[in-house]
C-alpha cells in the first residue's frame, strides 16, 4: 500500500484564506427566511435548529480551481471505468444477487464523492450512492454572501436555482432512461421512519421542490408502500419513481420486501438502486480503483489509471493474508466496513485495540491510507481555533453538480 506523500511547499491562496480568514459569510436571517419559504412552517425550522444545530457553517471553505478540476476528473474517470464490461463483471460477480438485476436504465441519483484535501493534493476517500445534503446546500447557498477576502467566490459558486433545476431534470432523466414515455407524475421519498431521520427536513425540501415543478411527492417509510394492480402505491397515490434514501442497500430487510418486489418486477423506477451501490459505493471497489496492477489487468486506459492512482487514497481489503502487515502499519491506516456508511464501525488505526482488531478480521473491512484533511480556522483573531473539513462532490452521470464542504 503506497501512502500519499504531502510535500512542503508555499501556501496557495486558498490555504491562506482557510488559515487566516475570519469572515462570517452566512446571513442567518436570510437562511431562516429561505427555510421558511421552503418548509412553510416555523415548527419545521425549529426541528432543524434543535435536531441539527451545527448543520450550516457560518464560514466558507476555500478550495483551489486545480483541486476542483481534479475532483471532476476523478468523477469522470470512475464513471468511465464503471462502464467497462470487465469492471462490471468482476465487481458484480462478488455482489448480492439483486445487484445483478437490470435496473432498467436508471443510473442512480446523487452520487457523493468524498475527498480529503491537503496542500494542493486531493484524496478520494469514498463514494456514496444516496448522499445526503444536496437540498440543504441549495438553501444555504442563498444565504451565503461573498467573503470580503475572496472577490471570486460569488462567480465560482453556481446559483441555487440552477442547482435545483438540475436536480429536477436529473429525476426526470432517470424516468426517461427507464423507458417511460409519459411525464413523471409522482415520487416517493423513502427512508426508514423518515420523520425520525437526522436529515428529515431535507426530505421536506425535496417534496417542496418536486411539487413546485409539477410532480406530486410523498415522504414514506417502506412499510407504507403496497403493490396493487401492477403498480406501487402509497395510500391512494400510485408511485412512478422512488427516491431511495435507505441504507439497506440490497433491500434485504423484511420491511423493504414490497419495494424489493416492485423493483425486481420493474413496477417502479428505483433510484439509486442496488446495482449502483455495488458498482460504486462498496468500499472494496476502492481497493481496485487505487491499485495500478488491478487497473492494468482490467485494461483500464492509461490516462484513467493515472488520474485514479494519483487521486484515490490507497485501499486494501483486509484478509488473513495481509492481516499481520496491516496490523504492524495500522497507525497510518483507517479501517472501514465494506458496506458501511456515515462513519459507522470505522476505526482509526492508531486507536485500535486487539479486541477491535479481532472484530475487523472477523468482519468485512478495508484498510485505507490516511490523509490528514484540510484545516479551517474559526472563531476570531483573538481566540482562533481550527476544524478539519472534507469535500463532497454531488455527481450524476459522471458530471459534478455541486461541491460542498463538511
Amino acid at each position: 500500500m503506497t501512502l500519499p506523500e504531502i510535500e512542503t511547499r508555499p501556501e496557495s491562496r486558498s490555504e491562506r484564506l482557510n488559515k487566516h480568514c475570519f469572515c462570517l459569510s452566512l446571513d442567518h436571517d436570510v437562511l431562516r427566511q429561505a427555510l421558511l419559504d421552503e418548509l412553510k412552517t416555523t415548527e419545521l425550522i425549529r426541528l432543524v435548529e434543535e435536531r441539527c444545530p451545527d448543520l450550516f457553517s457560518a464560514m466558507p471553505v476555500f478550495v483551489s480551481q486545480s483541486q476542483i478540476r481534479r475532483m471532476a476528473q476523478v468523477v469522470s474517470a470512475v464513471e468511465e471505468v464503471v462502464a467497462m464490461p470487465a469492471y462490471r463483471q468482476r465487481v458484480l460477480a462478488d455482489s448480492p444477487a439483486i445487484a445483478r438485476h437490470d435496473p432498467g436504465g436508471a443510473k442512480g441519483v446523487f452520487f457523493g464523492y468524498d475527498f480529503h484535501v491537503r496542500n494542493d493534493h486531493i484524496g478520494l476517500i469514498e463514494i456514496n450512492t444516496n448522499a445526503g445534503g444536496a437540498m440543504l446546500n441549495a438553501v444555504m447557498a442563498r444565504a451565503h454572501q461573498a467573503c470580503c477576502a475572496d472577490e471570486q467566490q460569488a462567480s465560482m459558486t453556481e446559483s441555487a436555482a440552477v442547482f435545483e433545476s438540475r436536480i429536477v431534470e436529473m429525476f426526470r432523466t432517470e424516468w426517461q432512461l427507464s423507458g417511460r414515455k409519459r411525464p413523471l407524475q409522482t415520487v416517493a421519498i423513502v427512508d426508514a421512519a423518515p420523520d425520525g431521520q437526522y436529515l428529515y427536513a431535507e426530505f421536506i425540501l425535496f417534496q417542496s421542490l418536486f411539487e413546485r415543478h409539477g410532480v406530486q411527492a410523498v415522504i414514506a417509510d417502506p412499510s407504507a408502500l403496497k403493490l396493487r394492480d401492477g403498480r406501487l402505491w402509497h395510500g391512494e397515490t400510485p408511485i412512478d419513481l422512488v427516491y431511495n434514501r435507505l441504507t439497506d442497500f440490497a433491500l434485504e430487510a423484511p420491511e423493504n420486501a414490497t419495494l424489493r418486489a416492485a423493483y425486481l418486477a420493474h413496477t417502479v423506477v428505483l433510484t439509486p438502486h442496488p446495482q449502483a451501490h455495488a458498482l460504486y459505493a462498496d468500499k472494496r471497489n476502492l481497493a481496485l480503483l487505487s491499485d495500478a496492477r488491478q487497473l492494468q489487468a482490467l485494461e483500464v486506459p492509461l490516462r484513467l489509471q493515472e488520474i485514479l492512482f494519483a487521486n484515490t487514497l490507497a485501499t486494501e481489503v483486509v484478509d488473513a493474508a495481509n492481516a499481520e502487515r496491516l496490523w504492524e502499519s495500522r497507525r497510518r491506516l483507517f479501517f472501514k466496513p465494506t458496506d458501511g456508511f456515515g462513519g459507522r464501525a470505522a476505526y482509526r488505526g492508531d486507536k485500535l485495540t486487539k479486541r477491535v482488531w479481532q472484530e475487523i478480521l472477523e468482519g468485512h473491512y478495508v484498510a485505507q491510507a490516511t490523509m490528514v484533511p484540510g484545516d479551517r480556522v474559526i472563531g476570531s483573531t483573538d481566540e482562533p481555533s481550527t476544524l478539519k473539513f472534507d469535500l463532497r462532490s454531488f455527481a450524476y452521470d459522471g458530471a459534478v453538480q455541486w461541491t460542498a464542504a463538511r
